[in-house]
């Protein structure tokens, strides 16, 4: 039986989030993990008249595709899919996995070369409506050391919100940014300063990611100068990365380190000219997530944490760096303060403004 959170989600997402209008085609993509909540997407797109459009991916796929495929079958991507995707009006692509850590032992080459078609796609489905959303599984309940159940209430804890009325209270923080010039992050572990002088703020409000709570730029390209330690694992491309430090001069990595899975850094840092810079800075402001759960859709919205992407700047920020890496790292702000031109808006975690 479908837990009728998943129903509101649903809803959420076609009504809300991407608007479904009679007549518009729109994709949904995710794995079987998923394959109730594709199914009430199915529906309601069906009920406001659209045309809906799944790709169900099978599990354990990935890891036997990297294993095996040779480089033609890497830089493959079907056809008809592409083709639906540029030319559908809107795309719903679900997240959820039988295994989080399925491509731990694939060659971290085979990832990144694949990772530049996939660019591809996702810089089709950005020009249009589009929606990540998360569907609990067992999975990311593990990964977030929690029950099912406790994952569940989790996850529908942070999605389910009046995001108009949200967004009301936390575009004040967005106003101070976008006029802002100049980012000082100073405390255990980094000490950070870099420009945002003309880029453009913006807040996610759930219209294309769920949960949403961030506010996020892109800082100017050459600008960044000193280190950061980034407190929180992060997953790449399925391989778990610990204790990332990254140090910054005119904008560039020129040091790098990591416990775990160094490889895996150093290969997403060398994937093209522009991966060793920073395309986002983000701030997270949901009052819902309180806890790191090794999933970026949520955690990058984490109250209390900063992060950083190595690589492409969105263009709805200004642009400035492309790359086919957009990678998110996070960082607690417990123990450091942000301040912006000069003055402190944020001090352990709390806002000042």
């Amino acid at each position: 039986m479908v837990d009728l959170r998943a129903k509101q989600l649903a809803k959420l997402v076609v009504n809300f989030c991407i608007n479904a209008k009679p007549g518009e085609d729109v994709t949904i993509t995710g794995s079987t993990e998923a394959e109730d909540f594709v199914e009430e997407l199915y529906k309601q797109l069906v009920l406001k008249g659209a045309n809906p459009l799944v790709r169900l991916q099978p599990k354990n796929i990935d890891y036997f595709f990297f294993k095996h495929a040779n480089k033609k079958q890497l830089q493959k991507f079907p056809k008809y899919w592409y083709d639906a995707v540029r030319k559908a009006d809107a795309h719903i692509i679900v997240e959820s996995e039988f295994n989080t850590r399925d491509l731990t032992s694939c060659d971290p080459k085979k990832i990144a070369l694949r990772a530049k078609v996939i660019d591809r796609i996702e810089s089709s489905i950005v020009k249009k409506r589009y929606i990540y959303v998360p569907y609990p599984c067992q999975a990311y309940a593990i990964e977030a050391e929690m029950s099912l159940d406790e994952y569940k209430d989790f996850v529908y804890s942070s999605c389910l919100i009046d995001w108009k009325k949200f967004g009301k209270k936390f575009a004040r923080i967005k106003k101070h940014f976008h006029r802002g010039k100049v980012v000082h992050l100073v405390g255990e572990g980094i000490d950070l300063k870099f420009s945002i002088k003309d880029k453009n703020a913006v807040y996610d409000d759930g219209r294309e990611n769920l949960p949403g709570g961030e506010v996020y730029m892109a800082p100017i390209k050459k600008s960044l100068n000193g280190y950061i330690k980034f407190d929180f694992p992060s997953l790449y491309e399925g391989k778990e990365i610990k204790d990332i430090f990254l140090e910054f001069k005119n904008g560039k990595v020129i040091n790098y380190s990591a416990s775990k899975n160094k490889k895996m850094l150093k290969a997403a840092l060398e994937s093209d000219k522009n991966a060793s810079f920073i395309g986002e800075f983000g701030i997270g402001v949901n009052p819902m997530i309180k806890q790191f759960t090794n999933h970026l859709l949520f955690d990058e919205k984490m109250d209390g944490t900063v992060h950083l992407a190595l690589g492409m700047a969105y263009e709805e920020n200004g642009g400035g760096n492309d790359s086919v890496v957009h990678w998110d790292l996070i960082k607690d702000m417990s123990n450091a303060k942000m301040i912006l031109d000069g003055k402190v808006v944020q001090e352990n975690g709390k806002w000042k403004i």
